[in-house]
């Protein structure tokens, strides 16, 4: 490949998606490529997509437009879960060159040799039976934290759910991999991983998606304790069921686990849940919260939730409402319940119009605005490590403590990517926290 060629990426989704771009922009780089902004012009657009959110979806078209208007001759390429469940409404969209399924999207380099545009998108997918072996990745490069890929793909049959469709069978990375990854990451000054997947509490099951669990999520949390040289590990989103309790015990004693979990409810209603085919009732749920807040008082937990799912009334919304509003949650992650083709929810009864989804949306958006505050009144006062970004956000830098409180302080180069033991001390009007530096007490 001629060295001159520019490469650039846009991901649109979730944190896993994030380490596989990653990992395919490094896959160019070794072929010559050089990586550039997104914004700038370049040979080959590669555009990550998703299918959670009907606004991923229709985001895709207009990133396509925004790339050809930096260069109408560059090569496009789609690939994620959209380009798994619908190659070929991809493929028509102007502009798009190259669709790649599951099973293709880590052999893009092979499939360009010639970056002249197609007249038509050509389609490469797969049987999604056939996405059965694992692509370790990690996104490094970014941010001051990466994100490791342990696990892919799921074996849950959620009434309302297409990543099984988009991702496949659920399958891991070896106990080995992660821990070389790990290594690598740390060796590169990152002072935080974040353990990425589809469903990661499911890890272990074998590389080619075989039952038999080769090792534990509890391992893979153990081993990744002793790595040196990396100073936080956090967990992104686990399923209560797959939580135990000796996870928890561990991470609450761990020097490099943070206490912060982020554990997928999706109602707080047991009709609903029975219908989303869900594994777990909200007595599992109020166990696991109350078991994290008992030996880590301090803990931050979020909380994923879906509103709108056929057959929720008035009154089953205001259960899962009120279930929510007592728990000793800190935030929520609302999304508005959307139809997917090929999934059992489309064609369940009671209906819910967009407008009543909507209205309850925005009240539970709300209701987390309300428990993120009163998480972060909670720890003023508190002494705990703040690990701060690299962005200048008007003259501030932000960063994350352990738990997970945003916090702000006037904007300083030399702070980016080191860790400060800090005193929060008031909630700012934006919502983020003023704190007072612990004199000498440079962390990392």
């Amino acid at each position: 490949m001629n060295a001159e060629k520019k490469v650039a990426f846009y991901t649109l989704g979730c944190k896993l998606n994030f380490s596989e771009t990653s990992t395919i922009a490094r896959n160019f780089v070794s072929e010559g490529f050089k990586r550039v902004d997104f914004e700038e012009a370049a040979d080959v657009y590669v555009i990550n997509t998703c299918s959670v959110t009907d606004n991923a979806d229709k985001r895709f078209k207009s990133i396509v437009k925004n790339a050809l208007k930096k260069n109408d001759d560059a090569f496009l390429i789609a690939v994620g879960c959209y380009a798994q469940l619908k190659p070929e409404e991809l493929a028509a969209v102007d502009g798009v060159d190259l669709v790649l399924g599951a099973t293709e999207k880590f052999n893009v380099t092979s499939y360009i040799n010639d970056l002249t545009k197609n007249n038509v998108g050509e389609v490469h997918s797969c049987e999604i039976s056939d996405a059965d072996f694992y692509v370790g990745s990690y996104s490094i490069g970014d941010r001051t934290r990466a994100f490791l890929k342990v696990q892919d793909g799921c074996d849950y049959k959620c009434t309302y759910c297409t990543i099984p469709l988009a991702r496949g069978i659920s399958r891991s990375d070896t106990l080995e991999n992660v821990i070389e990854n790990a290594k690598e990451i740390s060796s590169k000054g990152i002072k935080e991983i974040v353990l990425t997947g589809v469903n990661i509490g499911d890890y272990g099951k074998g590389e080619f998606g075989n039952k038999k669990h080769e090792h534990t999520f509890l391992e893979l949390v153990k081993e990744l304790d002793k790595v040196d040289g990396i100073h936080r590990l956090r967990i992104s989103s686990i399923e209560p069921n797959l939580l135990k309790d000796e996870t928890i015990e561990f991470v609450s004693k761990s020097t490099s686990f943070v206490p912060h979990f982020h554990i997928p409810l999706q109602s707080g209603s047991d009709a609903l849940l029975k219908k989303m085919k869900r594994r777990y009732l909200t007595d599992t749920y109020t166990n696991r919260v109350s078991r994290i807040k008992e030996v880590m008082p301090n803990a931050c937990i979020g909380v994923d939730v879906i509103v709108g799912f056929p057959g929720e009334t008035d009154e089953l919304f205001l259960e899962t409402y009120n279930y929510l509003n007592e728990m000793n949650i800190s935030y929520l992650h609302v999304f508005t319940y959307s139809e997917r083709p090929n999934t059992e929810a489309v064609n369940f009864e009671g209906v819910v119009p967009k407008k009543v989804r909507a209205k309850r949306s925005k009240m539970l958006r709300g209701l987390s605005a309300k428990k993120r505050r009163s998480f972060y009144e909670s720890q003023i006062g508190n002494t705990l490590t703040a690990l701060f970004e690299s962005e200048n956000k008007e003259g501030f830098i932000h960063g994350f403590t352990e738990n997970y409180v945003k916090v702000k302080t006037p904007w300083n180069p030399k702070l980016v990517n080191t860790l400060h033991t800090i005193t929060l001390t008031k909630i700012d009007e934006d919502g983020l926290v003023r704190f007072n530096f612990e004199k000498n007490k440079v962390t990392a």
